[in-house]
């Protein structure tokens, strides 16, 4: 329980450091194999790095390649923010720039997937809602000097927009109808989230 004197900074920060039980899990399956050395912002700047990489993949037809990439790039989303938060690692920088990563990474096989296998009007929801959100979030830190992070409803999104887009590459080695139409419509669940996200403005 916070005190009622705690300022929006402070409470920002603390639910930051707040462990789930996601993180526990990811923390005995997957993060105790990491090198000691290794910290959150490292697996962020990973994410930036990829990003281009990600769209060679995809311009060249190099799908298989590009579908693994992405989902090693996407989860490493999960991986950086379990562990800040098990090893009390959490850093301004990373609220900052992690979520800047997640957009992105979406946002690259957005412009590139969507329109081509199912609507332009779909990849426009998507970047512009997307872009809405990291104004209000720059605005928030330029002008009230607060560092917005990414909350339930910002995970949730990405979780849909990751699982959909990964659908996408899938469907490009294995053109199966279906696996268009399941794309869709978790892509429309994840512009919903983006929605009650952008609406909210308690996350990025």
């Amino acid at each position: 329980m916070f005190l009622e004197n705690t300022t929006g900074e402070d409470y920002t920060y603390q639910k930051a450091k707040k462990v789930t039980k996601s993180d526990k899990f990811l923390a005995f399956v997957f993060l105790r194999f990491l090198p000691s050395w290794v910290t959150p912002n490292h697996l962020t700047i990973f994410r930036f790095l990829s990003i281009p990489f990600v769209l060679l993949l995809l311009v060249g037809e190099e799908y298989i390649l590009g579908v693994i990439l992405f989902i090693v790039s996407a989860f490493s989303d999960a991986l950086d923010g379990a562990l800040a938060r098990t090893q009390n690692k959490v850093t301004n920088w990373g609220k900052l720039f992690d979520p800047l990563a997640d957009k992105l990474l979406i946002g690259t096989t957005a412009v590139v997937l969507i329109p081509k296998f199912l609507s332009i009007w779909l990849a426009f929801a998507i970047i512009l809602i997307e872009l809405i959100i990291v104004l209000g979030a720059y605005y928030k830190k330029r002008y009230q000097g607060v560092t917005v992070q990414s909350e339930k409803f910002g995970k949730v999104k990405m979780i849909f927009q990751s699982v959909g887009v990964s659908i996408l590459f899938i469907y490009m080695i294995f053109p199966i109808s279906m696996l268009l139409v399941t794309a869709q419509y978790i892509l429309y669940i994840a512009v919903a989230f983006a929605f009650v996200q952008m609406l909210t403005y308690k996350s990025v």
